[in-house]
């Protein structure tokens, strides 16, 4: 078995809709069929029981070694705790080669199951041992390391329920909900309108206290102390027991509560300076330690806290009875896990000290120890929700201490007897106010109900019924994309609203280029979506990046497929088959949200098939307004566009619009059939995304098919009186497109420049010429800059080969290099020709021809 091309998909893809990771899979015939297959799998399963192999509906053979991979991968994942269901194995056309796709909760984790996977597949193969505990704990492992903890995970699952985007910023706690304006951002427990000067006074304990002191609240007496000596007087001042904690500490680290004694407390000085520049002394309190959760202006859950302690048998350790503790599986290191594994550390010794205990002491049977003086969860300690308990008094002097502070999210640490009444001197104070405060003690209490404060948190960053989402559309097809991606985002474009745009030519934010190149893919559209500045984001989405990575976003409220072509990367990645295209550019029809749009062409039956799979509604569009299925569409009331004696008809339920072709500059009044379907998708897709129709007459009025607006698409220059029309079309639909298009345009002599794509089939480069040479007098072949892996003639040679059975062409010349194939063809050409030149670098060709008949202009 050999694997390769292993790829995440990080988006929507041509399997699923969960992220996921495919790879190719070679067998050889005995791994891909055979009888000894059953041995095999019998091997496979003595080493993993748990693997779930899912045999498709009517396979009845033994599973080959690609399916075993895919299931042993998932299972993996799931044994591991990840909440994974889909894989899939698919044969590719070459015989013995699969695609083997399978979920992943996390990018990392899903990569080292499939590692593992192949690892303990070839074991089984082979007859040889697998470690499979080893294997589960380095996946359990690395997933609790990168995966959200509880309180960031709560917070996110609840905006998925609500269906708000997320994407992680970092392999932290970093996340963004919504896209472009609407986005909002969270830090573990922290939001985006936290305040930087509330945590820094949360920060400094002894300004707190004296700010909630004068708010009125109940706050304990005490002092900062400048040494070890200062903090046995402050607790001489106070009278003992005291706290002694560190000023601006966090999660209990440092904290020593009900000390008493010289001894006692100058060690637990020691400790808190540890954890802190500066340490405080203050009264102890006695009662229960209670957290209350304040989000934005109300208490939201709260809890009572217990320190960790050990009960004695009369016959283990106490070191032994915390190893009995820790062995619950709820127990974990750090804050992923619901409660925290207990340390005996220096503060516990203490704390066992000042009771008479040692680690290896042997508590009587019955006799509660306790570990702790404070009751962090962090530290070990455990919580019993009391939420519904508080009273309302006492939540509100909660509510008052957070907005002295100054936070919007915040944890209030309360010393009182009970929570059943008002907060005062008598009954109880607050000891702390803390910033990103932990949420596990209230998702998941130890005892009592738990507490859905991740609805709380998506509560203040996003109104009931708002899901942090920009309008989103997205347009696939062979040709027409990047015109349709460009007026359409030139239609939605009025004052106040910024449309981000990503095409094969660059990134947009409004009217400024943000990035170069080609950036159709799924990482340009996610930084669009993540640009604070954007309202409306249009996408192109081709091919490679579908296939490549998936989409970059979750679901579109528009999807517009422009056209399918047989010359548009067949053969590349086992795409063979018109319908496999098809299978692939449908994805963002797939994911149209329930109440969006697809836009889809009526002439071409694969595109209009896709219908079948769109969750939201249908536009279809055709010149033609007597095609059947614009006929039966428009008299079921759905919404169609169509051209109708001159004027493009935009129609749904009786009601129509009518818009001139005389008035759409792109279409050149209507002789380029081409950009009339690109005219018609355009207005019929920011007609679903709600643009009103003056907008959308004054926009196409203002939209020029000219070398700024539209590079490389039908450019038109005037050269010493010929018209030379610079396009990027490079597939054989494109050039029969173009053809249709100059056919009725004026000229004397015809002439054309191409290259070719190399990563096209033969067949494809080849027939670009043969349409040519039925079509123009004189044809320049050049050799372009980049070959896309064919040796060096190899292109011209197959489009000689095209060219051999023309009966137009009568001069065919070769050239290697682009712009010297356009000074040929330009040093021929006379007032009165067409030069059609079929340009490879668009904006540096662009930029050479306008400097060209600059030129030609000065010297007239």
């Amino acid at each position: 078995m050999e694997v390769s091309r292993v790829r995440a998909l990080r988006g929507p893809n041509i399997w699923c809709r969960q992220t996921a990771i495919e790879a190719v899979v070679r067998c050889t015939p005995a791994e891909a069929q055979s009888a000894g297959l059953d041995a095999f799998e019998t091997r496979l399963r003595a080493r993993f029981p748990e693997v779930d192999i899912q045999r498709p509906a009517g396979q009845t053979a033994s599973v080959s070694l690609a399916q075993a991979l895919a299931a042993a991968a998932l299972s993996l994942q799931a044994q591991a705790g990840c909440p994974v269901a889909v894989c899939r194995t698919a044969a590719t056309p070459e015989a013995g080669v699969y695609q083997v796709v399978v979920e992943y909760a996390e990018e990392s984790v899903g990569r080292l199951a499939f590692d593992l996977a192949c690892t303990l597949c070839q074991a089984a193969w082979e007859d040889q041992p697998f470690d499979l505990a080893a294997a589960l704990a380095q996946l359990r492992s690395l997933y609790d390391d990168v995966r959200l903890g509880p309180s960031t995970g709560s917070i996110v699952q609840a905006a998925v329920r609500r269906g708000i985007p997320y994407r992680r910023l970092t392999q932290g706690s970093l996340v963004q909900f919504g896209w472009g304006r609407r986005q909002r951002r969270i830090q573990a427990a922290e939001t985006d309108a936290s305040s930087a000067i509330g945590e820094a006074i949360a920060q400094d304990k002894a300004l707190t206290k004296s700010l909630l002191a004068w708010a009125g609240v109940s706050v304990p007496q005490g002092r900062v102390v400048a040494d070890a000596e200062d903090a046995w007087a402050a607790a001489q001042e106070i009278g003992a027991p005291v706290v002694v904690k560190p000023q601006d500490g966090n999660q209990g680290r440092g904290v020593a509560c009900n000390v008493q004694g010289r001894e006692q407390i100058l060690a637990a000085y020691a400790v808190a300076r540890e954890h802190g520049s500066q340490v405080m002394v203050e009264r102890y309190f006695p009662g229960h330690d209670f957290r209350l959760l304040v989000v934005g202006n109300r208490m939201v859950a709260a809890a009572r806290r217990d320190p960790p302690q050990v009960v004695g048998d009369g016959t283990h350790r106490i070191r032994e009875l915390v190893d009995q503790i820790n062995l619950d599986p709820l127990r974990g290191e750090g804050h992923g896990s619901s409660l925290t594994r207990i340390q005996l550390d220096e503060t516990a010794l203490n704390t066992l000290a000042s009771q008479g205990y040692q680690a290896d002491s042997v508590p009587a049977p019955g006799v509660c120890v306790a570990l702790r003086n404070n009751a962090n969860l962090s530290t070990g300690g455990s919580a019993t929700d009391v939420t519904d308990l508080v009273h309302p008094d006492l939540a509100a002097s909660a509510v008052m201490a957070a907005r002295m502070v100054g936070l919007d999210v915040c944890g209030i640490d309360v010393v009182a007897r009970d929570v059943y009444g008002p907060l005062t001197p008598e009954t109880g104070c607050i000891v702390e106010v803390n910033a990103a405060p932990g949420l596990r003690m209230h998702l998941s209490p130890s005892y009592g109900t738990g507490r859905d404060v991740g609805s709380a948190m998506i509560g203040t960053l996003y109104a009931p019924g708002e899901d942090g989402r920009i309008p989103v559309a997205a347009v696939t097809g062979t040709n027409g994309k990047t015109t349709t991606v460009r007026l359409l985002a030139h239609l939605c474009t009025r004052p106040g609203v910024c449309v981000g745009m990503t095409n094969s030519d660059g990134v947009y934010v409004g009217a400024r280029r943000v990035d170069s190149g080609d950036c159709s893919g799924p990482r340009s559209a996610r930084n669009v979506l993540l640009h604070p500045d954007v309202d409306l984001a249009v996408f192109e989405t081709a091919r490679g990046g579908i296939l490549r990575e998936g989409l970059g976003f979750d679901r579109c409220d528009v999807a517009v497929v422009t056209n399918l072509g047989v010359g548009d990367h067949l053969g590349m990645n086992y795409i063979q088959t018109i319908e496999a295209l098809a299978a692939v550019k449908r994805v963002i029809v797939e994911n149209v949200a329930p109440d969006g749009m697809a836009v889809l062409n009526a002439q071409d039956p694969h595109v209009a098939a896709m219908a079948a799979v769109c969750p939201g509604r249908i536009t279809y569009f055709a010149r033609d307004a007597r095609h059947p299925l614009i006929e039966t569409h428009r008299a079921q009331g759905g919404r169609v566009a169509f051209v109708d004696q001159g004027d493009l008809v935009f129609s749904e339920g009786g009601a129509e619009t009518r818009i001139q072709l005389g008035a759409v500059p792109l279409t050149r009044g209507g002789a380029l059939g081409f950009q009339i379907e690109n005219a018609m998708a355009a207005v019929a897709a920011a007609w679903a995304l709600g643009i009103d129709w003056v907008q959308i007459q004054h926009q196409l009025a203002s939209f020029v098919s000219d070398a700024a607006t539209v590079p490389g698409r039908f450019n038109v220059f005037d050269y010493r009186g010929a018209m030379v029309i610079a396009d990027y079309g490079h597939n054989p639909d494109a050039i029969q497109a173009l053809i249709q298009a100059v056919d009725g345009l004026p000229a004397g002599r015809r002439m054309v420049v191409i290259s070719g794509a190399g990563d096209r089939r033969d067949e494809d480069i080849s027939r670009q010429t043969a349409l040519l040479g039925e079509a123009f007098d004189e044809v320049v072949l050049y050799q372009d800059q980049c070959q896309r892996g064919r040796a060096d003639g190899e292109v011209l040679a197959l489009l000689r080969q095209g060219l051999g059975a023309a009966t137009r062409t009568r001069r065919v010349q070769e050239i290697h290099g682009e712009f010297l194939a356009i000074d040929a063809a330009l040093a021929g050409v006379q007032a009165g020709d067409l030069c059609l030149i079929l340009i490879d670098q668009v904006e540096e060709a662009l930029a050479y021809l306008a400097q060209r008949a600059q030129q030609a202009q000065q010297v007239a």
